[in-house]
C-alpha cells in the first residue's frame, strides 16, 4: 500500500522541520514495549528502574499496540520548528475526547483485535482518560527522559535537520526525500510513501496545511499518521543514532593534526563528524562542558569550526578548512 501526499508550489515552500520532544517521548515507549529492536538498548534498560517506578508505567505500556503503533492524538504536528514541550503536551490535553474512541480504535483494533482493556476501562470517561494519560507523560518525560536522555538525543535530532538543510541546498527538493528514507519517492509535485497498514492506497491533498519533516530516534523507517485524518507530516529516522550511546572512546584525531593544535582540539575535530553541541562534546570526551567551550572558543576564532543556533542549542560543525585538515 502507499501513501501519496500531494503537494502544490505553496505546500513545498511551507514545508519545514521540526524536533519534537513530545513525539520522541510517546515513540520512546516502544523501548519498554519491543525491547531489543533499536540500538538504544542499553541507554534504556539504565533508564529501567525510574520508569518502572513511575505509578502508570503500566498504563504507558499499554499505549503502544502489538506493531508499534500508537494514537495519533498523542503526537499532534507540531507547530513550530522547536516545540516546548509543555506547549505540546497541553494540546494532547485538549483533544477532543469525543474522538478518543475512534483513535483508539484505528490503533489497535485491525491488529489487536481489541482495545486493551486497561483503555476500555475508560470508555465512559474518555476525558478523564486523556487527562490520565497526559499526566502520565509528563511524568514520564520528568522524570526519566528529560534528565538523562533528551540532552543526547536532542542533539543527534539537531545534527540531523542541519544535515538536512544542507542536503535541500545542494540537491532541492526531490534530492530531500530520497535521502530521508527509501520509502519516500518525490515525482511531479506528488510525495509517496510506502506504508505497512491499511487495506488501499490513499491520497491527501495537502491543500496549503504545509509538510512538517520530523527526525525521530525510534523508527525503522518514514512513518506517518494512521487515522483517517492524516495530518501533512512524516517522521524518519534521524542519522548519527551512534551518538546517542557514543562509542568507548572518541576517534583518533590524525597525529599532525594533535601537534598542529594540540589533542583537545585535535580531538574535538575528530568529534565533529555531524554538528554537535557542547554538552555532547563533553559528555563523549569526559571532560566539563566549560573546558570543551574554551577549545570551541579558539577553534571557532581561527575558523576551524562553525557554529549555529537551532532552537536553544547552539551546534558546532568542522568548517570546510577544518575539513581540510582531517583529511579523508
Amino acid at each position: 500500500m502507499v501513501l501519496r501526499f500531494r503537494l502544490g508550489l505553496a505546500d513545498l515552500a511551507a514545508t519545514y522541520f521540526a524536533c519534537s520532544p513530545l513525539q520522541e517521548t510517546v515513540l520512546s515507549l516502544r523501548m519498554w514495549t519491543h525491547p531489543g529492536q533499536y540500538p538504544h538498548g542499553a541507554a534504556f534498560e539504565a533508564m529501567r528502574p525510574a520508569f518502572e517506578a513511575l505509578p502508570d508505567a503500566p498504563l504507558l505500556r499499554a499505549l503502544v499496540a502489538s506493531n508499534k503503533y500508537v494514537p495519533d492524538f498523542m503526537t499532534p504536528r507540531p507547530s513550530v520548528p522547536f516545540p516546548d514541550f509543555a506547549a505540546e503536551l497541553a494540546a494532547v490535553r485538549a483533544f477532543e475526547p469525543a474522538r478518543l474512541r475512534r483513535e483508539l480504535d484505528v490503533t489497535f483494533r485491525p491488529h489487536d483485535r481489541e482495545v486493551p482493556p486497561l483503555l476500555a476501562a475508560f470508555d465512559d470517561r474518555p476525558a478523564e482518560l486523556i487527562g490520565r494519560i497526559a499526566d502520565a507523560l509528563e511524568q514520564y518525560w520528568t522524570r526519566v527522559l528529560e534528565p538523562a536522555w533528551w540532552p543526547r538525543a536532542r542533539s543527534v535530532l539537531h545534527a540531523d535537520i542541519v544535515h538536512r538543510a544542507r542536503v535541500l541546498a545542494e540537491r532541492g527538493a526531490a534530492g530531500l526525500f530520497a535521502d530521508l528514507d527509501h520509502r519516500l519517492r518525490w515525482t511531479d509535485g506528488v510525495l509517496t510513501i510506502d506504508r505497512d497498514w491499511g487495506d488501499s492506497d490513499l491520497d491527501i491533498v495537502v491543500d496549503r496545511r504545509g509538510m512538517t519533516l520530523l527526525p525521530t530516534c525510534f523508527a525503522r523507517g518514514a512513518i506517518t499518521a494512521i487515522g483517517p485524518d492524516l495530518t501533512p507530516s512524516i517522521s524518519y529516522l534521524a542519522r548519527g543514532q551512534g551518538n546517542l550511546t557514543g562509542p568507548a572512546d572518541p576517534p583518533p584525531a590524525p597525529q599532525a593534526l594533535e601537534q598542529l593544535l594540540g589533542t583537545p582540539k585535535a580531538r574535538i575535530l575528530a568529534l565533529l563528524q555531524e554538528p554537535t553541541a557542547t554538552t555532547e562534546l563533553a559528555r563523549r570526551l569526559g571532560v566539563t562542558p566549560g573546558a570543551v567551550s574554551q577549545h570551541l572558543a579558539v577553534l571557532h576564532a581561527t575558523r576551524l569550526v562553525t557554529r549555529a543556533r537551532h532552537g536553544r542549542l547552539v551546534l558546532y560543525a568542522r568548517s570546510p578548512l577544518a575539513e581540510q585538515l582531517i583529511g579523508p
